[in-house]
């Protein structure tokens, strides 16, 4: 009994000295995803391209296409329709006057169905116009395994799905507007009721926001019977701001947390290039007159931080070029590598007196070009 005994507590003394999962390496969910919001780097990812029913972080699209039409003072009339959306509601009655910025804070606060369903009619003329504005936002930043159908999330059509990565470019494009930020980090929202004398007031369902996380600054909940618990988490520590989305996962609040702070643990934002004119060219004719527009931040881990190598390539100058006006603006571009790896690629501009931002799918068609390397090798 006494042998027994004994191998019975070394079992549990070798037990004890495996090392635990690191925080945040683990989730409970089906498929989740943790980026950088500034660069979109993937920090961590379990199947983050499957395509997937996301239940109310759809309201995510229909939020930043509200914020971005430029009606959010208009008044929005409620119709039957908007009514007869099911689910979690904001309680709106038929024929009310509402300003579209109140629906919007409702829509994500509260998850309101039958505000998506106002804000789509006044927004997109009718439910399924905006639909279509919703899949054309989707295919113009990149959402490339996404299908919506409607404003809401809710299972009442077969074809609206998406992906953790998806859901995670749509985030950090919608955390890019100062205003669709302000209402995700909105613990507490108040909007006049038309037929009493309180307001309404509208608390945030995203407990990470409201109790649990320090670090949070907004995001937006989602569940269905079929989608089961979907989560999109916004933080933001020392500068560091990340993007944490799962899908069916029942224990989100922890994973989020638990990726959030492996990130926070592991990486560091570090500032590779200060925005303005580039030092160290040598090739007479930039000297001086290129510059990036952006300070190029990236989260490394320390023992990555000592691998990063900066690349300049730049256009050989034509002759016509003497005339600065005849000067593209985007002569360039600046590769940062990790161990020859690109993980970023940055445009390089020059001061021909009218310079704007590339735009679109602008660098499929830079990268075509022949490049003379006429810049030197940097180590950030």
């Amino acid at each position: 009994m006494k042998k027994i005994t004994t191998v019975f507590f070394i079992i549990i003394l070798l037990l004890a000295c495996i090392p635990k999962q690191t925080s945040g390496i683990g989730v409970s969910a089906q498929t989740a995803i943790l980026i950088d919001q500034e660069s979109g780097r993937v920090l961590y990812e379990k199947q983050a391209h499957q395509k997937m029913r996301i239940a109310s972080i759809t309201k995510i699209m229909t939020a930043i296409l509200a914020v971005e039409s430029g009606k959010l003072n208009e008044m929005v009339t409620v119709s039957e329709r908007a009514l007869q959306a099911e689910g979690s509601s904001v309680y709106l009655q038929k024929g009310e006057k509402i300003k579209l910025e109140d629906l919007v804070y409702g829509l994500m606060l509260r998850s309101g169905n039958d505000a998506a369903v106002a804000i789509a009619e006044h927004v997109g003329g009718s439910l399924e116009g905006f639909v279509i504005m919703m899949n054309q936002k989707a295919e113009e930043i990149g959402m490339t395994n996404t299908v919506f159908a409607n404003p809401h999330g809710l299972d009442d059509h077969e074809n609206h799905y998406s992906t953790a990565y998806d859901m995670a470019i749509l985030t950090k494009y919608a955390m890019q507007n100062e205003t669709y930020q302000k209402i995700s980090g909105t613990e507490t929202h108040r909007a006049p009721n038309p037929n009493e004398k309180w307001d309404r007031v509208w608390h945030n369902k995203n407990k990470l926001l409201t109790t649990l996380y320090e670090y949070s600054t907004g995001g937006k909940t989602g569940y269905t019977v079929r989608a089961k618990r979907t989560l999109v988490s916004t933080a933001s520590k020392d500068g560091f701001n990340t993007i944490v989305v799962t899908l069916n996962d029942p224990d989100d609040w922890k994973d989020h947390m638990n990726l959030h702070n492996f990130a926070f643990n592991n990486y560091e934002l570090v500032k590779l290039k200060n925005e303005g004119t580039l030092d160290g060219i040598e090739h007479e004719f930039y000297k001086k007159n290129v510059f990036i527009d952006r300070n190029v931040l990236y989260p490394l881990s320390k023992e990555e931080q000592e691998k990063v190598k900066i690349d300049i390539s730049l256009q050989k100058p034509k002759k016509d070029w003497e005339d600065v006006k005849k000067v593209p603006n985007v002569v360039g571009e600046m590769s940062i590598k990790i161990d020859e790896k690109s993980i970023a690629n940055i445009p390089i501009y020059f001061e021909n007196g009218n310079v704007e931002k590339p735009k679109g799918s602008f660098w499929d068609m830079f990268r075509n070009i022949f490049f003379a390397s006429v810049g030197v090798k940097r180590y950030g």
